[in-house]
């Protein structure tokens, strides 16, 4: 099965730099955990990503593993689009007025 493209939605990467940010003012152990962590998410979307259901706007969410409350929000068509990296505990679904990068 070929891998797809990975593409960040702008507010995605915005939304990945906060929590990091928000780790290393803790831990600059736990900021780095925490993208190793998201990078095995990335990737095993990037492998299969119709293994999560889709659901709200179409999105389909991948817990990213480890101790971190947060969500890799993604969509599915040529490419794969992250849509956001969302904190499981905070404003549900804030991510799903992000349009679609896809023409």
């Amino acid at each position: 099965m070929a891998t797809r493209e990975i593409r960040w939605h702008p507010r995605a990467i915005t939304d990945a730099e906060q929590a990091r940010d928000w780790y290393a003012r803790r831990s600059p152990l736990a900021a780095r955990a925490f993208l190793l962590a998201l990078d095995k998410a990335v990737e095993a979307v990037r492998l299969d990503p119709e293994r999560w259901p889709a659901s709200t706007a179409g999105c389909r969410r991948y817990l990213i593993p480890g101790s971190f409350p947060y969500g890799l929000i993604f969509r599915v068509h040529s490419v794969i689009e992250v849509v956001a990296v969302a904190h499981e505990r905070r404003r549900p679904g804030f991510w799903a007025q992000r349009g679609s990068m896809e023409p």
